[in-house]
């Protein structure tokens, strides 16, 4: 979705229970002024592959699936 508006994106993982995994400080900047849902994994490392962030996703799971777990909390950074 790398050439999607940010609002489209937003929409669409709020209507179906996705958390936005994002580079984009404005993605952020959504989120804080938005508040969840969606949650957002807010990928803070330059430039980087695919895998890598998958990589950086994998070895978090356990903290990414409590951030899913707690309504309160709308934004994650990572790392």
């Amino acid at each position: 979705m790398k050439a999607t508006d940010d609002p489209l994106v937003w929409d669409y993982a709020k209507d179906k229970g996705f958390i936005i995994v994002s580079k984009d400080a404005d993605i952020h900047d959504r989120s804080l002024v938005f508040g969840n849902p969606p949650k957002v994994i807010w990928v803070r490392i330059g430039n980087c592959s695919t895998l890598q962030v998958e990589n950086l996703l994998r070895r978090d799971f356990d903290v990414i699936k409590l951030f899913y777990e707690d309504d309160a909390v709308s934004l994650h950074p990572l790392p």
